[in-house]
């Protein structure tokens, strides 16, 4: 067990731009203070607009619950049964309960670290950077509050660099998507990266909304769609009477499981959302637990992330592709009306997962520009619509659906879900951590490491082969 220890420390300065929101682990202080305008995306506590203080109305159990299963279940459910073939049907079951297991074990120690950085701070800007950078602050050891910053600016580096890697995902989901529905009815012969093309058009000016409250709508509507979607693709799977189980190999090979490791990582990859969730709830202290909150959430995932590898993978065998929407028949109009649905929705998400990286880089980058520009604002729209275009530059690159997600799952969301936590635990409780806990966090940290090296170089290579037509 791990021996928590307190010291007293001063308050150390913060360069967090987010309002002073304390953890709530333990209790709720009933007259906290947070502005209205203050929402999360994807685990990043986000405020846009600050009006007025208004008094804090925390979120039920129930709230929470659903605000979590939307977070983790996003387009990598499509990808599943492509990581199945990867891995085989049988391997694949047992390792994908294995990736959520670690995966929720080091959303709790990111949990357990706030808690401990809430005794030791008081109220603090909540964010997984900012428990990084205070833990290394506050740390008995001196010698790591040298590193607090380059802590907390890596993780926040990572951050960006998976943020837009869902984006350039979400661009190569709906314009494959897309392509199929229209050369279906059209047969114009166009390629993907024109589809591309076009769909970044509106998604320039979708990501010009500066204000999340104008966004929620889109987050609302982009959500019920994808669930829809999600309820129909599992209709398609199961209308037909599934094959036998043994007309799928249980092992797939051992060059795919580093990209079975780069899909479910990329799919696990929401420890971001753990702290925000958990200060805005209620009842904080039904978050942690083996039948908290969390833990419960992370099970459901998990079980229908299982149900769509598993039962895809079999009902469509060898034959899968990248997303299993592209497997559903282009004869059938409610087949047809997912997919376009689906492009509507992923767009939507597009403009969510953009906004957060934007309050992580602009305030650094504006102050570059005011040298060349006195007007801030179409400063940061020329900035957006740059790095909407970087992502487009990316999904034309590698214009595959499963490789892209095995490539940004393996380099970007390997680090915030599988080697930061460890490294942050050791921080916070060392040098009182008993040697199992070090143990632990050690084989984690090599799994995250070996899992990153492996499953980026397999992406790479998967990448390479695929476009220059070698095996």
């Amino acid at each position: 067990m791990v021996e928590k220890h307190e010291e007293d420390t001063s308050s150390s300065d913060s360069n967090s731009t987010e309002i002073p929101i304390p953890l709530e682990d333990l209790s709720l202080n009933k007259n906290s203070q947070i502005s209205q305008d203050a929402e999360w995306v994807s685990g990043q506590a986000i405020t846009p607009v600050v009006k007025e203080q208004k008094k804090f109305q925390p979120i039920s159990n129930f709230e929470t619950m659903a605000h979590l299963l939307k977070g983790n279940i996003g387009t990598g459910i499509f990808a599943m049964p492509s990581a199945f073939l990867n891995s085989g049907i049988w391997v694949g079951s047992v390792l994908l309960p294995v990736m959520a297991i670690i995966c929720t074990h080091c959303m709790q120690m990111l949990v357990k670290s706030a808690a401990v950085m809430k005794k030791r701070e008081g109220d603090f800007s909540i964010s997984y950077a900012d428990v990084a950078e205070t833990a290394c602050k506050t740390s008995s050891n001196p010698k790591y509050a040298k590193y607090a910053r380059a802590f907390s600016i890596t993780i926040n580096v990572f951050i960006c660099i998976t943020q837009f890697g869902f984006c350039c995902v979400y661009l190569v989901f709906t314009s494959t998507n897309l392509q199929q529905v229209v050369e279906y009815y059209a047969e114009l012969g166009w390629d993907v990266r024109i589809y591309m093309c076009f769909l970044t058009i509106p998604l320039i000016f979708l990501n010009w909304i500066r204000n999340l409250k104008l966004l929620a709508p889109v987050s609302l509507v982009a959500n019920v769609l994808q669930m829809s979607s999600i309820v129909v693709v599992f209709y398609y799977i199961f209308r037909d009477p599934l094959p036998p189980v043994s007309s799928v190999p249980a092992f797939g090979s051992w060059g795919g499981l580093p990209l079975f490791f780069g899909t479910t990582v990329f799919t696990f990859e929401g420890i971001a959302l753990v702290l925000p969730l958990q200060k805005d709830m209620r009842r904080p202290w039904d978050f942690k637990g083996w039948t908290g909150i969390l833990n419960t959430g992370m099970v459901i995932v998990t079980c229908i992330y299982i149900a769509m590898g598993f039962y895809g993978y079999l009902q469509y065998g060898d034959d899968i592709l990248g997303s299993i929407t592209l497997n559903l028949p282009q004869d059938e109009v409610l087949a047809q009306v997912v997919k376009i649905l689906l492009v509507i929705a992923i767009c939507g998400n597009y403009a969510m997962q953009f906004y957060v990286p934007i309050p992580i880089m602009w305030p650094t980058l504006s102050k570059y520009a005011a040298r060349y520009t006195s007007n801030d604002l179409a400063a940061e729209y020329m900035f957006r619509t740059f790095m909407v275009l970087v992502t487009l530059l990316l999904a034309a690159a590698i214009p595959k659906i499963d490789l892209f997600i095995s490539l940004v799952g393996a380099f970007g969301s390997s680090f915030l879900a599988l080697i930061f936590p460890p490294i942050l635990e050791y921080v916070t409780y060392a040098p009182n951590i008993s040697k199992i806990t070090i143990t632990k966090e050690i084989l984690i940290l090599l799994f995250g490491v070996i899992g990153f090296a492996t499953g980026t170089y397999a992406a790479i290579l998967a990448i390479v082969q695929e476009f220059s037509g070698t095996e």
